[in-house]
């Protein structure tokens, strides 16, 4: 079997194995799938899909040794958008379960290699086999003790030493004993890299002139962060909340400021996304507003102490004499239909269970 001289490239997230044996594994399947989907979206320099590896992607691109700056460029816009969805995820997240309060703590490192190998066909599935996938994935395990580096091998340096592309750049050099070969390696720390890295703002998609119209209250002898999941998450919905149908994941099922999902209703459907949330130990507050910004239901989560929490959910709308008259005409019915659900909401407490450490 013949092979092709090429780059293999793979950034490798770390801190997952400890992320999911201690977290909820939903959430942090979800959050590990949404970086995999975004370094994929940042490659930039035609690199191919081998396989995605748990917490890993193996990239490739066959052709001469790359140019040292472009590949440092491809490192640089994968660890950015990294971070800066990390960043953007801790300020706009719902939930309080392991899972999300730990994703700010993951890192990338990235390893890149220069050698030969090919590829082999099972069924539909094309891999990458050679002596240099094996070294690149050996290279993963190492002594350095940060996780947030740039690991280039000699090889690929074609017996040079790395250019300092950048001021802050400080290069270290080591090497791993392999089967047949020392291979040795200089590497980078990339964390400076997070520094520049702009605040995340916060999104603004309440209702600007919105007028409160109606006001449901119900007492649980429930956690507020069992209350808080099963109000909050999409994926319950229609458990508790009468006419409810269904709901279908526009974007990813991670509660946060912005999700989207569509809210199919017994009389048609519409769309939905969080828009606000703050969290206090005793206090949670959330909303919910509709695509066209015309109606806002929202949430307030308090501690009443002795187990007991209060929601109390309020509805609004767009300030306007037809709309407000029109609302007027069912307000009643809508709040029987919102006092039924509450008692649902009840019953789906007794039913789920949620991580609270």
């Amino acid at each position: 079997m013949v092979g092709k001289k090429g780059l293999v490239f793979i950034p490798d997230i770390s801190g997952f194995t400890r992320f999911v044996h201690e977290t909820e594994i939903s959430h942090s399947r979800i959050i590990i799938q949404e970086l995999l989907e975004l370094l994929i979206n940042a490659n930039c320099i035609g690199l191919e899909v081998s396989e995605i590896e748990g917490d890993a992607i193996l990239f490739y691109r066959y052709g001469d040794v790359p140019d040292l700056a472009e590949l440092y460029s491809q490192v640089e816009d994968m660890f950015l958008e990294f971070h800066r969805y990390l960043a953007g995820y801790d300020i706009r997240r719902f939930c309080q379960c392991k899972a999300c309060l730990s994703a700010i703590n993951l890192s990338l490192k990235v390893i890149t290699h220069y050698g030969e190998f090919t590829e082999y066909n099972v069924k539909n599935f094309s891999k990458l086999i050679g002596k240099d996938i094996i070294v690149a994935h050996q290279l993963l395990k190492n002594d350095i003790e940060q996780h947030e580096y740039w690991l280039l091998t000699q090889d690929l340096l074609a017996q040079r030493e790395p250019d300092r592309l950048e001021e802050w750049m400080q290069w270290k050099s080591s090497s791993k004993k392999m089967e047949e070969r020392e291979i040795a390696f200089h590497y980078t720390q990339l964390t400076h890299l997070k520094e520049t890295l702009k605040p995340v703002k916060q999104l603004h998609l309440a209702i600007s002139n919105k007028v409160k119209v109606l006001t449901v209250s119900a007492t649980f002898q429930t956690p507020i962060i069992k209350l808080l999941h099963a109000s909050g998450e999409f994926k319950y919905r229609n458990r508790w909340q009468e006419g409810v149908r269904s709901v279908e994941e526009i974007s990813h099922f991670l509660p946060r400021i912005g999700t989207k999902c569509r809210r199919v209703m017994d009389n048609g459907s519409s769309v939905i996304y969080a828009s606000s949330y703050i969290f206090l130990p005793d206090r949670i507050e959330f909303s919910e507003t509709d695509e066209d910004r015309i109606n806002a239901t929202e949430y307030l989560l308090e501690d009443l102490g002795a187990g007991k929490v209060k929601l109390t959910v309020d509805i609004y709308i767009k300030r306007g004499v037809i709309r407000q008259f029109l609302f007027s005409l069912h307000k009643k019915k809508t709040k029987e239909t919102l006092e039924r659900s509450m008692v649902r909401l009840g019953q789906l407490l007794d039913e789920i269970e949620i991580p609270l450490d």
